[in-house]
């Protein structure tokens, strides 16, 4: 599963988006998913990143938005369904671990 300028765009913006929803520091997130920071921001622009970690951190992203009592941004590419056709290519996502 490979994805198309105009939908690495809306993705990064969507992951950016609820990475402010959260209200959780860049680098407690970073750190708690154990990226370093050039590999974060990889992710988060989606540019040269391991899908499974584009993944693990939409995944993380939309769990400490909803602890934060706040409604996530819905992700335009990555659904539900295009998880189950992206595991085809890569090994189900490890979660991240929850806090506190």
């Amino acid at each position: 599963m490979s994805l198309n300028d105009e939908e690495r765009v809306r993705t990064a913006a969507e992951l950016r988006a609820n990475l402010e929803l959260t209200g959780v520091p860049t680098d407690a997130i970073r750190e708690e998913l154990g990226y370093g920071e050039r590999e974060f921001e990889k992710i988060m622009g989606v540019a040269g990143a391991d899908p499974a970690s584009v993944w693990r951190v939409r995944d993380h992203l939309e769990d400490l938005v909803v602890a934060a009592g706040r409604e996530p941004v819905p992700y335009s590419v990555l659904t539900e369904q295009a998880r189950a056709a992206a595991e085809r290519w890569f090994p189900p996502v490890k979660r991240a671990p929850r806090r506190g």
